[in-house]
């Protein structure tokens, strides 16, 4: 099962500010999941985007 971050803790993991990660998942610059008004973000994915540059 895949570990999904919150915003706060993937703030944390990449020492960003929560804004600056909720600003790169609404124009799509870092792998998210958007449920509701909350964005989530699976750590596998955040991983291959940090060591690929993939976007989605």
């Amino acid at each position: 099962m895949p570990e999904i971050m919150t915003t706060k803790e993937l703030a944390k993991y990449l020492k960003l500010h929560e804004i600056t990660i909720c600003k790169y998942a609404a124009e799509g610059k870092i792998p998210a999941i958007r449920i509701g008004r909350v964005w989530r973000f699976d750590k596998e994915a955040i991983d291959k985007w940090i060591s690929g540059g993939q976007k989605k």
